[in-house]
């Protein structure tokens, strides 16, 4: 099995300027990633774009829908910025049938040497394998379905909403 990683940016891929102290991006990190996290899953790499979710408009959202859609790839993981994924998982959630995707992120940039990303990215991986057809989100070794998530800005994880 192969899986697809669609690569969005996101904190996970930004960059610090010493100079300016801003974030910015230039490549994404997943190839180094998946080599230092030593992956034996062959994966094929889509550079889609590479944004601050913040700025994500429904235009990107569409584009990130189509090249789900078009993926021969049935298992996909998809790196995003935390602050409206679940907005984009919300969008494929309502639209994707047959193909299991699962989307993750970083609460701090893997350029810092601290970050959440790559433990995050090889549990989306590993989700990716094993969970049936739907979208969900993967986060600090938990896995989230599309409709039932949201990011508690206060704790700074994803979390479960629980219907009453």
């Amino acid at each position: 099995m192969t899986i697809k990683i669609i690569v969005t940016g996101g904190t996970f891929d930004k960059k610090y300027n010493e100079l300016n102290g801003k974030l910015y991006f230039r490549k994404t990190h997943v190839h180094e990633m998946l080599r230092l996290g030593r992956c034996a899953v062959p994966a094929k790499i889509k550079i889609l774009m590479m944004i601050d979710s913040l700025f994500m408009t429904r235009r990107d959202r569409q584009r990130i829908l189509k090249e789900c859609l078009g993926s021969k790839e049935k298992n996909i993981v998809i790196t995003h910025g935390t602050d409206t994924m679940v907005e984009t998982a919300r969008v494929l959630g309502k639209n994707l049938k047959g193909k299991t995707v699962v989307m993750t992120g970083a609460m701090v940039p893997y350029e810092f040497g601290s970050s959440d990303g790559m433990f995050n990215l090889g549990s989306a991986v590993s989700f990716a394998q094993i969970l049936p057809p739907g979208v969900y989100i993967a986060m600090n070794g938990k896995y989230f379905t599309w409709d039932k998530v949201r990011k508690n800005r206060i704790k700074g994880e994803f979390e479960r909403i629980i219907e009453n």
